[in-house]
């Protein structure tokens, strides 16, 4: 008894962007776990492919998760984890999927894909050799407030990702942790037809954010190497 699960990057946005390998392994796999039956289905309508799904969410998670590594072990099955978009398990449900399928002896296996963070970090003008990826803040001011002032004293580029909502208020509140003078850059809707990259002061940014209402999916990469 094995079993076999694939981590499987999809598109972050435009849907033509996925590999031969993971559309067919989608295709013909035993299970398909995602992260939304909405989300996923759009994307194997788009490739013509027609397939039952398993859901993994926030949930149902804890509770299915055993079952299903269960599932997958005894019976000897191929899985493959998919997410809403990108490379799964970075803040996505599922997290507890791999570990416990490893656990159990299954082989994990990644299929590399499309990251929004090597995307955005791919086009940057910062010169940039190292970074600290940071990821989601806090979602409570208080805590932001205090994680940000941790990590205004990190002389480093740092990387931040965030709901699309809280954009505009991710940019003012760097610009105040960080100082408004802090160069920074800003992937938006990275691969859409509305893809924009804002580079500059985290208080331009800040400006250029609020007069155009962004409210999209971001990268955020902020340069506080030079701060003092």
């Amino acid at each position: 008894m094995s079993g076999l699960l694939y981590v499987v990057a999809t598109p972050i946005g435009n849907y033509d962007d996925i590999s031969l390998r993971a559309l067919n392994l989608i295709r013909e796999c035993d299970i398909l776990i995602v992260e939304s039956f909405r989300e996923t289905a759009r994307l194997l309508r788009h490739h013509g492919i027609k397939r039952e799904m398993v859901q993994i969410d926030k949930n149902n998670e804890e509770s299915d998760t055993p079952d299903l590594v269960m599932k997958i072990r005894t019976e000897e099955l191929t899985a493959c984890l998919v997410s809403d978009c990108g490379t799964p398990l970075f803040a996505d449900p599922g997290t507890a999927l791999v570990p416990m399928a490893l656990s159990f002896g299954i082989k994990v296996v990644p299929v590399p894909g499309p990251s929004s963070l090597m995307a955005a970090l791919s086009v940057n003008a910062l010169n940039i050799q190292k970074f600290y990826y940071y990821g989601w803040l806090p979602q409570k001011t208080d805590e932001r407030k205090t994680e940000l002032y941790r990590l205004s004293k990190f002389r480093d580029v740092i990387v931040f990702l965030e709901t699309p909502y809280r954009l505009q208020k991710l940019l003012a509140e760097t610009a105040a942790a960080f100082g408004p003078g802090t160069q920074a850059e800003l992937g938006y809707d990275i691969s859409l037809p509305s893809e924009k990259f804002y580079r500059g002061s985290l208080k331009h940014l800040s400006a250029q954010a609020q007069k155009e209402n962004l409210k999209g999916e971001f990268v955020l990469i902020v340069d506080n190497r030079n701060n003092r």
